[in-house]
């Protein structure tokens, strides 16, 4: 793995084993991500509740997707079918909602606790296919060690 990215894993470790509540912890690693890697434009964690997803702590321009039925869009469909999800031109998606027009790509990893999803990793970048196989490495070990915090 890259070693920035084995430096953003050591800052995470940092932050989840801090004394900050669950919510501080997941809003600080949005931040180092977005603040690390630059096409990370936003970046956050959605929360799942019984076959919902719900907004928790992002950094990034505001969404109207607060509540996301499983299924539905990249998100739900990620959590639906419990697996890492990229769309590298998310203008070629026939099930994608859109949050922002300057939206090119997305990357979606679920957060496993006890074998069932729990949560999830959205990020969006406003370039297209800026995605590669070590930021799906990266960001699966991400959610690995934030499904500590779950």
């Amino acid at each position: 793995m890259d070693r920035k990215f084995e430096h953003i894993l050591g800052k995470i470790e940092k932050i989840l084993n801090g004394d900050s509540d669950k919510n501080e912890k997941l809003l600080e690693v949005c931040k180092i991500l977005e603040n690390e890697i630059p096409y990370y434009n936003w970046v956050g964690f959605y929360i799942a509740e019984g076959n919902e997803l719900v907004l928790g702590p992002f950094v990034g321009e505001p969404t109207e997707h607060v509540r996301i039925p499983f299924g539905k869009g990249i998100c739900g469909q990620a959590a639906e079918r419990e697996e890492t999800f990229i769309v590298q031109d998310v203008s070629k998606e026939t099930n994608y909602l859109s949050c922002s027009l300057k939206v090119k790509s997305e990357i979606v990893v679920p957060v496993f606790r006890d074998g069932r999803v729990v949560g999830e990793l959205d990020i969006d970048s406003h370039s297209i296919s800026p995605f590669t196989s070590e930021d799906k490495a990266f960001l699966e070990r991400v959610c690995d060690i934030v499904s500590r915090i779950f």
